[in-house]
């Protein structure tokens, strides 16, 4: 149990902190959740649209503490490769057709 002042403002700034930072996550999550699904339902555009998002989220949540930057690229670059795998196997079973 903090005894001090600053001790005892500290653990306040931590639990108004931690749910700040829940919240962006889940947040994130939510929209990760939106993409995926539009990539399994295979809707090109869809999926461009929640990519779009999510990006803006990321660079958002990544611009604060809650998430580091490196992190935030990580995760974009595989979201980009999934999306870019549906483009492909879009464009493959168009031109095959």
């Amino acid at each position: 149990m903090a005894h001090s002042l600053s001790a005892k403002k500290r653990v306040r700034q931590n639990a108004k902190q931690r749910t700040i930072n829940r919240a962006r996550k889940s947040m994130l999550k939510t929209f990760t959740k939106r993409f995926l699904t539009a990539i399994d339902d295979g809707n090109l555009d869809k999926a461009q649209q929640e990519y779009k998002q999510l990006t803006h989220k990321l660079d958002q949540i990544a611009s604060t503490s809650t998430m580091h930057k490196n992190t935030a690229s990580r995760i974009k670059s595989r979201m980009a490769k999934r999306l870019n795998g549906l483009k492909t196997k879009g464009a493959g079973s168009t031109s095959a057709a």
